[in-house]
C-alpha cells in the first residue's frame, strides 16, 4: 500500500484547465476495499484530503499540500427492472459521458440531455449537474458513499441527498466528510423526449431527426461540441459559472432595460438568469488577457491558452464578477471548486 503512493505527485494531466501543480501525495483507489485501506493508513492521519474524480470541475491555485485520492471505481450493472423502468449501478469513477452514451445505445431514455458533460459519475449527484432542461436528480434513487473518519459504507435515498440547483448534501452538510462510492440511476424504457430548450428542437430538425433517446442524445453532443472548447486542445472547465436565480420581480424590471435578457422560470417567484448572456452583454465574450481568457463561443467558459497559473484564471473570474454586479446588480458565483 505504501508503495503505491507517490510523493510531489504532477497533476497537470489530472485537471481539464491544465494547471501545472504537485500534491504532496497521491493516491488511486479502484475499489470501495483499497479506499478503506488507504484511508486507515497511519500515513495520512494527518492530511488534509481531496477526492479528485475527473478534474473538470476545478480549479487548482497552489500545490496541494495533503493527498489527493484518485476515484478509479469502475462497472456499470443492471440490478432491477419492471415493465417501465431500468435501475442501474455505475461506479463513481466511470466516466460520465460513456454512461450516458451506455444508457441510450441500451435505449434506455432521462440523461440524454446531459451528453458531454465532462466528469465522473461520482460527481453527479455532488453537483447536480444539468443541461438542456434536465437535472441528474430526476434520475437517481440512491448514492453510496464512504463515511471518511468512520470508514463506514453509507447511502442515502435521492430525497436524503437534498437536491437543489447545482446543490446537493454532498456540497453542503457532507462536504470533505463523505467519499461517494456508486450512484443508482432509475432510468426509462420509454423515451422521455425532453425538448423543451430551443437548440434540441432546432437541431433535430437540422437533422431531419425526430426525437428519440439517441437523436437527443447526438443533438446535444453536437451542440455542445461547437460552443465548448476541448480541454485536450485548449485548457477549460467548461462552464466556469453558475446561472444566477433571482427572483421574477427583478428579472421583469431587468427586461425592461434589456429587453433580450435570457431566462426561465425557475419556481413560481424566481427566474434563472443566463449566466453567459450577462458576460457577453458585459463585453467580455473573447477577452483575452495573458495566458487567460473568455472564449470566443461561449463567454461561460474561461480559458487557459497555455501556461497559465490558476491564479490567473481566479483574478480573471473576480474581474468578470465585478462587472456583472456592477452592470446588472446580480451576483454570480463559481460552478468550479477552487483549490
Amino acid at each position: 500500500m505504501t508503495k503505491l503512493i507517490s510523493t510531489n505527485h504532477p497533476l497537470n494531466l489530472l485537471n481539464t484547465f491544465g494547471i501545472s501543480a504537485t500534491t504532496k501525495l497521491f493516491y488511486e483507489f479502484k475499489d470501495i476495499q483499497s479506499l478503506k485501506e488507504i484511508l486507515a493508513n497511519n500515513i495520512i492521519k494527518n492530511e488534509q484530503i481531496f477526492i479528485l474524480g475527473g478534474g473538470s470541475n476545478i480549479l487548482i491555485t497552489k500545490n496541494f499540500d495533503g493527498i489527493v485520492l484518485k476515484n478509479s471505481i469502475e462497472g456499470i450493472k443492471i440490478i432491477s427492472e419492471d415493465r417501465d423502468n431500468v435501475s442501474v449501478e455505475v461506479g463513481s469513477g466511470v466516466n460520465w459521458h460513456e454512461f450516458v452514451l451506455w444508457s441510450v445505445s441500451k435505449n434506455l431514455s432521462g440523461i440524454e440531455n446531459l451528453a458531454l458533460i465532462p466528469g465522473l459519475v461520482g460527481a453527479s449527484p455532488m453537483q447536480n449537474i444539468g443541461a438542456y432542461g434536465v437535472e441528474v436528480k430526476d434520475t437517481i434513487s440512491k448514492v453510496y458513499f464512504i463515511d471518511i473518519k468512520s470508514r463506514l459504507e453509507k447511502n442515502l435515498t435521492d430525497k436524503q441527498c437534498n437536491f437543489s440547483y447545482r446543490n446537493s448534501i454532498f456540497k453542503s452538510k457532507l462536504k470533505d466528510k463523505v467519499i461517494i462510492t456508486k450512484v443508482i440511476f432509475k432510468l426509462s424504457k420509454h423515451n422521455l423526449n425532453n425538448i423543451s430548450y430551443g437548440a434540441i428542437s432546432s437541431e433535430l430538425e437540422s437533422l431531419k431527426k425526430d426525437a428519440s433517446c439517441q437523436t437527443i442524445c447526438e443533438a446535444v453532443i453536437n451542440i455542445r461540441s461547437r460552443k465548448l472548447p476541448d480541454p485536450k486542445y485548449l485548457g477549460n472547465s467548461g462552464s466556469f459559472f453558475k446561472n444566477p436565480v433571482i427572483s421574477t420581480k427583478k428579472f421583469e424590471e431587468l427586461k425592461i432595460k434589456f429587453p433580450n435578457i435570457i431566462g426561465y422560470q425557475h419556481s413560481e417567484k424566481h427566474t434563472k438568469i443566463a449566466a453567459g448572456w450577462l458576460i457577453e452583454k458585459a463585453g467580455w465574450k473573447g477577452f483575452k488577457e495573458g495566458n487567460v481568457g473568455v472564449y470566443k463561443k461561449q463567454a461561460l467558459v474561461l480559458v487557459n491558452y497555455g501556461g497559465a497559473k490558476g491564479e490567473h484564471i481566479l483574478k480573471l473570474s473576480r474581474k468578470i464578477q465585478k462587472s456583472i454586479l456592477s452592470k446588472f446588480k446580480i451576483k454570480i458565483l463559481p460552478e468550479v471548486n477552487i483549490i
